[in-house]
Formats: C-alpha cells, sequence, structure tokens
C-alpha cells in the first residue's frame, strides 16, 4: 500500500528536487563570480534548504542532536556512516554555518545541476577511489584548506551507501590523510539513522514517514590521541549509537 501511495508524492519529489537543482545552478554562478565565496556558500545553504524541506512531501522528518557541543572557529572533520544520498542536504543546511565540504567521488563532478558545480567551485575534493595517487594528494589539499580556514569537511569513511542499514567497515586512508594534514581539527563523528528507509523500494517510488536521525557525538581533538586511537572511537561510536 505505501508504495501505490508513494507513487504521486514521489513524482511530485522528485519534479521540485530537480527544479531546484536546476534553479539554483545559475545562482550559485552568479554568486560565486560577482559576490564571492561567502555569497555562494550561502546559495548552496539555501538550496539543501529547499532540498530538506522538498522531502517533506514524503512525511519525512528530521531528528539533529549534538549541534551546541561543536567548537566555533576551529576545524571540524566531520565523520558519519552512509546511507543514502538524502543524508547530505540535512548536513550541508543544518551544519552551514561550519562551512562543510566533501570528500565525494569523481564521477559526481559533472553532469548533475548545481551539485557538480559546488562539487568542483565549492573547495571539497572530488576522488578517484580506485586511484590512490589521485586521491590522496585530492584528501591532503582539502584536510589544508580546512584547517587554514576553520571550515568542515564531511567523509563517509564506508566508501559505499549501505542499502540496508548496516554499516560497513570504514576505510582508513582518508581519514589517515586528513588527521595528517589537518592538526588543528576535532573528529566528529554522526550516527546517520532511517535515511536509507527513504530508497527501501530502490529509487522509486520513495518511502513515505520517515524520521531521520543525525546524531552528533561528542567532538573528539586530534592532537589528543593518535590515529588509531581517534579511529577506533570515532567507529565505534557511529556503529554503537545507530538506531
Amino acid at each position: 500500500m505505501q508504495k501505490i501511495i508513494s507513487i504521486p508524492l514521489s513524482i511530485i519529489f522528485y519534479v521540485l528536487f530537480f527544479l531546484w537543482l536546476v534553479l539554483f545552478e545559475p545562482i550559485q554562478r552568479i554568486c560565486l563570480n560577482v559576490f564571492g565565496y561567502n555569497a555562494h556558500r550561502r546559495s548552496v545553504a539555501i538550496l539543501n534548504l529547499f532540498l530538506v524541506r522538498t522531502t517533506h512531501i514524503l512525511g519525512t522528518t528530521y531528528s539533529i542532536t549534538g549541534r551546541d557541543q561543536l567548537p566555533k572557529n576551529a576545524p571540524l572533520i566531520i565523520i558519519a556512516n552512509h546511507q543514502s544520498l538524502y543524508d547530505i542536504p540535512p548536513i550541508i543546511w543544518f551544519m552551514r554555518h561550519w562551512h562543510p565540504k566533501f570528500i565525494s567521488k569523481k564521477e559526481l563532478g559533472k553532469g548533475i545541476p548545481s551539485i557538480s558545480y559546488n562539487l568542483k567551485h565549492g573547495g571539497s575534493a572530488l576522488i578517484d577511489r580506485k586511484d590512490p595517487k589521485q586521491a590522496l594528494p585530492a584528501i591532503k589539499k582539502v584536510g589544508e584548506y580546512i584547517n587554514k580556514n576553520n571550515y568542515s569537511v564531511v567523509i563517509f569513511p564506508e566508501g559505499t551507501r549501505s542499502k540496508t542499514g548496516k554499516p560497513k567497515a570504514f576505510s582508513v586512508n582518508g581519514l589517515k590523510m586528513l588527521y595528517k594534514f589537518a592538526p588543528d581539527a576535532y573528529f566528529v563523528p554522526i550516527s546517520i539513522s532511517n535515511s536509507w528507509k527513504m530508497t527501501r523500494f530502490g529509487q522509486f517510488p520513495l518511502g513515505l514517514g520517515n524520521r531521520l536521525y543525525f546524531n552528533i557525538h561528542e567532538p573528539l581533538k586530534i592532537s589528543d590521541y593518535s590515529f588509531e586511537e581517534i579511529f577506533e572511537k570515532t567507529e565505534n561510536v557511529i556503529i554503537n549509537n545507530l538506531k
């Protein structure tokens, strides 16, 4: 029954979702090229507010906890499990004050309105996961960038999305590069729950009536831990707090 009800709602959702992406592509270009970085990042934040609000058509609601404990004027390495593409707009919108950048696969850097432009021009790293010689220097560059400017970078160390909500093993290499080249940063673990239910039937129709949880855990200052210690604590706290 849910699938039947979801068909018209999913159609409306996708029409609006892609409308915002197409509409904000020229807005982003104007903001960046005419008014600069801050105008561009605000346009990206507003785009993602629209995307988040559009999911309400599907009965989606959000619970975001833990933002009050995040340090101000310090670089953050935001580490989260990954369940669907619907993990991303809430992070961009609800954590907009920390200027989130992304470690993203290079395929997303072309052909997608608004998303590709932001990834290419907003300070994120586009990596080829099959080519460490390309990926690791790109991650190093974004690590140095956030460390210098007190921005944040989001990384999903599982690599690929979990379609069932069950987390996959975390990869070490990207986190190790960020640990090394953003020495002033904090690791910020986030447990994301129920996002996978948005695509429980695949990309169409979409799941209805889901409450997505973003549980932001206590930040861990890099200088207080060895990499092995901070990696283990981060992975454990994320996995142990999934709903």
